[in-house]
């Protein structure tokens, strides 16, 4: 599956949030890979869940997978607030 990964609406963030994360982020982990584009941060789940999972379930399950990814390097860096992004399916 397919996300997008963009500041927060609301969150405060500041206009190079998504620069500052993208700087923090493995181009690759045991789970996702990430490319940035100007607008936001593309990631591909590797793992996808079985194709007899709904596909709400499995993107409910995906997107919680970048979230822990997220809140990992977030808490890891200074200058970075997991409540700073948001993360949502995407088609591109």
């Amino acid at each position: 599956m397919k996300f997008a990964i963009t500041p927060h609406a609301g969150s405060g963030a500041p206009p190079d949030a998504l620069d500052r994360l993208w700087d923090r982020l493995p181009a690759r982990s045991e789970e996702a890979k990430f490319k940035r584009t100007a607008r936001d941060i593309q990631a591909t789940l590797l793992q996808d869940e079985p194709v007899a999972t709904e596909s709400d379930v499995r993107e409910e399950l995906g997107r919680r997978t970048l979230l822990g990814i997220l809140e990992e390097v977030c808490e890891g860096s200074p200058g970075l607030r997991f409540d700073w992004y948001a993360v949502a399916a995407s088609r591109y």
